[in-house]
């Protein structure tokens, strides 16, 4: 399984690159929307999406957007990891096509929570 991993923060980066090898994917990293976008074209195969949504360039909202707006990635699975809490957020998140969000901090249960919800992981 192949991920791609969009944040601006290298620790960040770090962590998420980390959890996901335990749970047996190959990590792609980018710093914001434009070099993910430009990542994810040239990955011969992406299965998941884990992006921030503070970003400088291209925020995580205009990064879902485009990718959504391109046919071949309707179905790809996104995750939006960020900071912001407000339900008015999560609501954008899922308007704009992410499929499902998790708040920072978060555990590494959080993680492996999610990644079952979308099918990667047996419970």
């Amino acid at each position: 399984m192949y991920a791609l991993v969009v944040d601006d923060s290298k620790t960040i980066r770090i962590l998420l690159r980390e959890q996901l090898k335990k749970l047996g994917f190959e990590v792609t990293e980018a710093v914001d929307g434009h070099q993910a976008l430009n990542r994810l074209k040239n990955m011969p195969q992406v299965d998941l999406v884990l992006v921030d949504w503070n970003m400088p360039e291209m925020d995580g909202i205009s990064f879902v957007r485009a990718v959504r707006a391109e046919s071949g990635y309707a179905t790809l699975p996104m995750m939006m990891v960020t900071t912001n809490a407000e339900l008015s957020q999560v609501s954008k998140a899922l308007e704009a096509g992410v499929d499902e969000y998790i708040m920072k901090p978060f555990t590494t249960e959080i993680l492996r929570e999610k990644l079952q919800l979308l099918g990667f992981l047996q419970g």
